[in-house]
């Protein structure tokens, strides 16, 4: 299983990711869901995966390697006119592998679906964020849903509807979404650290702060503390329940 966040901030885009695949209690993997093209002075994508490791996989490296090919540079990340293209070509790359698995091998659609978020900006345009169906469609993120999640979305998407804010601050977006890993983390073990970090600040038109956090992250376990803390202590706070 898998646990992704995206947020459109009033500052840029803010992504995080954790890192765990497994196929039973007994195999238990890291693989990076998080991936990131840029072309400095032009533009920054940024796209997290979530579903079936070789559908994503697969798409990932047909993105890179159609990014170098010189006949198909027309349609890739690196040279689509606007974010809406991008969204479309990730859309329909993973509709096309899902297909191809399917014919090759098993039937059921299902064993090889994914869902992808797909965000950035391109120079000219605001930043844009897009959450991509395994049917190749996709929504884009508006001011009355700024957010996206994928995969393990239950236990962690609580948190970012009462505190959420698009005014917020990249500190505190990152203290927000750590809290919210840190819930997803206790109450679900098929979510795990590592986790990847990107912070992208809109009209810099580079990679933004990029960071990995160890399980053994000093800062991570600070706030997953404070916040337990905190929470008891306002539950005690509370006026009695009478029976």
């Amino acid at each position: 299983m898998t646990y992704c966040v995206a947020l459109r901030l009033d500052q840029g885009l803010l992504f995080m990711s954790d890192t765990r695949t497994n196929a039973g209690v007994d195999n238990i993997s890291t693989f990076r869901k998080m991936f990131t093209w840029s072309v400095e002075g032009d533009r920054v994508i940024t796209i997290m995966t979530a579903g079936n490791l070789a559908t994503t996989q697969a798409v990932v490296s047909l993105l890179n390697e159609r990014s170098v090919i010189p006949a198909d540079r027309k349609q890739t990340l690196l040279a689509a006119p606007t974010m809406f293209q991008v969204a479309r070509l990730v859309g329909d790359t993973l509709k096309e592998v899902i297909h191809t698995q399917a014919e090759e091998g098993q039937t059921a659609e299902s064993t090889f679906g994914a869902t992808m978020i797909v965000g950035g900006q391109i120079r000219g345009m605001e930043p844009r964020l897009f959450l991509v169906y395994p049917e190749g469609n996709f929504i884009e993120a508006s001011d009355e849903t700024p957010f996206f999640q994928a995969g393990e979305t239950k236990y962690g998407r609580p948190i970012i509807l009462r505190a959420f804010d698009t005014a917020m601050s990249f500190e505190d977006a990152i203290k927000l979404l750590y809290v919210s890993f840190d819930s997803t983390l206790k109450a679900n073990l098929a979510v795990g650290m590592p986790l990847d970090l990107h912070a992208y600040r809109i009209d810099t038109f580079e990679t933004g702060i990029q960071r990995r956090i160890p399980s053994d992250d000093p800062y991570f376990h600070a706030i997953s503390s404070d916040w337990g803390n905190a929470l008891k202590q306002a539950i005690d706070k509370l006026p009695d329940f009478t029976f």
